[in-house]
């Protein structure tokens, strides 16, 4: 059996991807990007993140856009 045939439960997890949509702009009163709503420790540190540290931001973010000026949101 091929690895492309292989059944789902003996591929390794996926990696949980950058919440990143290439707008690069930091809010300085939140300090939160605006494309993706982590912050620039967050967005440096993201590929020495664990999954359960990424999935926790990424769980984060929706809550996150409220503290964002109304008119800065995406």
């Amino acid at each position: 059996m091929s690895e492309f045939n292989a059944p789902n439960s003996s591929r390794p997890p996926r990696p949980v991807a950058t919440p990143c949509i290439q707008v690069c702009t930091v809010d300085g009163r939140s300090g939160l990007c605006l494309g993706c709503l982590r912050t620039l420790g967050e967005i440096g540190g993201w590929s020495k993140m664990t999954d359960e540290e990424r999935a926790r931001i990424i769980a984060e973010l929706p809550a996150r856009k409220e503290r964002l000026d109304p008119a800065l949101r995406f």
